[in-house]
């Protein structure tokens, strides 16, 4: 298979994206870099916003999830937005995580979301996320990352598991889970053998560290595999090949000051993984606190703003589920979703997805404009299908939406795969949508 360099480029970007994102909270980090470098401005919440058309800012929200917009000059032709979500399934550690057991040292975690656990066995894993740190009568807020090889979670050896190629193997999430972290040393506190690591990385006392909220994350890099490269293969593919795509698009996006351009708005949430009713989740208020101060800057009313929205459109942009050659039984008859066969747009009858004829229909014109291909897709029946940001952020908002992604192999794993070309495909279509200027993009 050929893959122009530039579809090459663009994965390889990808790959450095997610390694600069080991938890939310660095994802948001990492679009900021981008973001400024590209003459965004950051905007506060708690700051009143005076906005003028073309100009382009970004707002954060609990550290994990943005809202990244360039302002139309037309604010009632409408906003055209696309979303995703920072957060991945995995692994997380508890307030209290360290415990001594057997002489080992070991570290009791949380299932956040749906992992494949299976996939977390017998990996190098290390540790990430924000540490809240003693500073005077308050405290501040820093992100961490110990990229060594921390953390184990071995697997059972098959004399003592003789049914696991046939059963599966299976955790209990309470007993089994637990990552081990070292040997517990005689009279040693075990929670300071967890506290110094941290304490060291970020260059303060360990019993200054008040707080946490740590994932355990790969070490192992994103990498190209196939006899011709023609896939990638990393964790959380679901969902930054999404938000690298948004963001991208965004990107190159020109300042919107055509006469009759409308706001371009990226919208990147955490908690999908687990429901998304947060604050900072598609299920808060965010994105409609942030739209009602775009409509309020352009001097729109209420029934402007009602008039704006009418005219808008939402593309939630999440991955989906590729066709196996190994488990043709799991998918639908007619909707074989094929790796870099182009993005793929999710139906479902019973609103799981927020996909209507309509709305598919003009996102594959922005495909066919863009000169890429694009796929339909649809859960078996009698398997219980997923949701997305989709149905919730069109419910709040009233707008048209699309639910689309790129094909994923191994949703949910600690190690996915997906296609090079499909993620040049997938900006493609995003920038498209933003600009009418997809098409060289994956070519």
């Amino acid at each position: 298979m050929n893959i122009p360099a530039a579809a090459r480029a663009q994965a390889q970007d990808l790959l450095d994206f997610i390694a600069a994102s080991p938890s939310p909270w660095h994802a948001v980090r990492e679009c900021e870099r981008r973001l400024q470098a590209a003459g965004f401005s950051r905007r506060e919440e708690s700051e009143r916003w005076t906005l003028t058309p073309g100009s382009r800012h970004y707002t954060v929200r609990d550290g994990a999830s943005l809202i990244a917009f360039s302002v139309g000059a037309e604010a009632a032709a409408g906003l055209t937005l696309i979303g995703a979500h920072t957060d991945s399934p995995g692994l997380r550690l508890k307030p209290k995580p360290a415990e001594v057991a057997g002489g080992m040292l070991r570290l009791g975690v949380e299932v956040y979301g749906s992992p494949l656990l299976a996939t977390f066995a017998d990996r190098d894993l290390a540790l990430a996320g924000r540490v809240t740190v003693r500073a005077g009568d308050g405290f501040e807020s820093h992100l961490v990352h110990c990229e060594q090889p921390l953390l184990r979670l071995p697997n059972l050896a098959i004399h003592m598991n003789r049914e696991v190629n046939e059963a599966g193997l299976k955790f209990n999430k309470q007993t089994e889970l637990p990552l081990l972290l070292g040997v517990a040393a005689d009279g040693a506190n075990a929670e300071a053998r967890l506290r110094q690591p941290l304490a060291d990385r970020l260059g303060v006392d360990p019993a200054d560290l008040l707080t946490w909220e740590l994932v355990a994350c790969d070490t192992q890099k994103g990498c190209f595999w196939g006899v011709d490269g023609e896939f990638i293969a990393a964790s959380q593919l679901d969902n930054l090949a999404s938000c690298h795509a948004a963001l991208t698009a965004l990107l190159a996006a020109p300042p919107a000051v055509s006469p009759s351009s409308g706001t371009r708005l990226i919208a990147l949430f955490d908690h999908e993984e687990v429901g998304s009713e947060s604050a900072a989740g598609a299920g808060g208020s965010f994105v409609a606190d942030v739209v009602a101060r775009l409509a309020a800057s352009a001097g729109l009313d209420a029934e402007d703003q009602r008039r704006m929205l009418a005219q808008s459109f939402f593309i939630s942009a999440d991955m989906a589920h590729a066709w196996h050659p190994n488990f043709p039984a799991a998918y639908e008859p007619g909707h074989h979703v094929l790796v870099n066969g182009g993005p793929v747009i999710k139906s479902n009858a019973n609103q799981r997805y927020s996909t209507t004829a309509a709305s598919a229909a003009r996102f594959m014109s922005f495909c066919a404009r863009a000169g890429i291909p694009c796929q339909q897709y649809t859960h078996r029946t009698d398997l219980g299908c997923g949701s997305t940001i989709g149905p919730i952020v069109a419910a709040r908002l009233g707008l048209a939406s699309v639910d689309i992604g790129s094909p994923l192999w191994a949703m949910h794993s600690l190690r996915e795969s997906a296609g090079v070309l499909d993620h040049a495909y997938l900006i493609a279509a995003l920038t498209e949508a933003f600009t009418g200027q997809g098409g060289a993009a994956a070519r």
